[in-house]
């Protein structure tokens, strides 16, 4: 896993929670979005955009900051966004919009990312507890 030093030389793009995120994401965009109606466009398709883009979004400002409680902390708020990704699907689940099938899809999309950023975050912790 990358170091969070001055010789940072794995790009955020490299991390399988960023991977697993951004699989999430597009998810999001390419097959729950465009099922949505039309007048959620600006109600639940918006809400579950800006849940979705941050969840790479603060996996890659994390990464900027080149620190390791400060990268913890932004994949913190990515693990939740995941989860508010996760609460959106179950809402248009709820509500008829998209399929149980595709609800299950994104959980585990969803799941698979929190495990993933779940892990990278033991390891900034563990690393920032090391130097």
């Amino acid at each position: 896993m990358p170091g969070n030093n001055e010789t940072h030389e794995q790009n955020f793009e490299q991390l399988e929670c960023w991977k697993a995120c951004r699989e999430l994401r597009l998810f999001v965009v390419n097959q729950v979005v465009r099922l949505l109606p039309t007048e959620e466009r600006f109600r639940l398709c918006d809400q579950l955009i800006r849940a979705a883009r941050s969840t790479t979004a603060n996996i890659a400002e994390g990464d900027g900051r080149f620190n390791y409680l400060d990268n913890s902390k932004f994949c913190r708020n990515a693990r939740g966004s995941c989860k508010e990704v996760l609460d959106h699907l179950i809402t248009a689940n709820d509500e008829k919009l998209i399929s149980a099938d595709l609800l299950m899809e994104g959980r585990i999309l969803v799941e698979k990312a929190v495990r993933l950023l779940s892990a990278f975050i033991g390891y900034l912790n563990k690393a920032q507890r090391s130097d």
